[in-house]
């Protein structure tokens, strides 16, 4: 699988002109000064928002890449087709986020950069070797990861997150790949053991990789800390996501 494109994709460039380096002109707001086509900088715009939008708007940049590489891992041109078809559809999800940044004031190429370290380590570390597994990377990995920011949009505030529950990842892919992981066990049911440990080995460096973001960037603690009164919630969201990924894995015959 080729690498993960350049946080500022070249089919960008005649639209995103060059930009200088993000001043900070408040402790938790970053802007981008004398960016041509910027006329307003909003001031709300929080460094958790800028984060959490720079983080799934990289996450998508990554997606695009990846669906376009794993597409042709696939056996036959239908299946090329379909990734190929959902590849389209992250960058679009790209787009959307980047124009939303640049409303902000944010370059987004800035606003992803404090991701790239992370996202490339968890990509490079958990390359699939064929078909199957780069599905169930798909399935597992996207699956947690669009929890986790479902959990973190409700606490947006509009439009903010009502755009990062669109661009979620499609209930179809979801579909597609669990049903591909479902028949290929039917037709060998060993294969179950062998994706059931890639799923563990995928979550296990998700989780590491998350808490090296998370400790890097202290913006997205105190974006989920003030959603809570307490440390209970914060525990319950985590048993949420953790039940959601068990239910997903039950449902296409893998073990936790």
């Amino acid at each position: 699988m080729s690498a993960p494109a350049d946080p500022t994709p070249s089919t960008s460039a005649a639209s995103e002109p060059a930009v200088p380096a993000v001043p900070v002109v408040a402790e938790d707001v970053a802007v981008v000064a004398d960016v041509p086509g910027v006329d307003v900088v909003d001031p709300t715009a929080s460094a958790a928002v800028v984060d959490l939008l720079g983080l799934v708007a990289y996450g998508e940049l990554v997606a695009f890449d990846r669906m376009a590489a794993d597409a042709r891992l696939a056996p036959d041109l239908a299946r090329r087709a379909v990734l190929s078809e959902m590849a389209a559809v992250e960058i679009t999800n790209y787009r959307r986020l980047a124009d939303r940044l640049t409303e902000l004031g944010v370059a987004p190429g800035e606003a992803m950069s404090p991701f790239v370290p992370a996202l490339q380590s968890y990509h490079d570390s958990t390359e699939p070797k064929d078909w199957l597994e780069a599905l169930t990377k798909a399935y597992v990995g996207e699956g947690i990861a669009d929890d986790f920011v479902r959990e973190m949009a409700a606490f947006l505030a509009e439009p903010d997150r009502q755009l990062v529950l669109d661009v979620l990842h499609d209930s179809r892919y979801d579909e597609f790949a669990g049903q591909e992981i479902r028949l290929a066990i039917a037709a060998d049911p060993k294969v179950a053991n062998r994706l059931s440990m890639w799923a563990r080995r995928l979550v296990g460096e998700g989780l590491s990789q998350a808490g090296r973001m998370a400790g890097e960037r202290r913006t997205l603690t105190a974006l989920i800390a003030s959603g809570f009164d307490d440390q209970a919630g914060a525990q319950g969201l985590f048993k949420r996501i953790t039940a959601a990924h068990t239910i997903r894995m039950s449902a296409v015959g893998l073990n936790n």
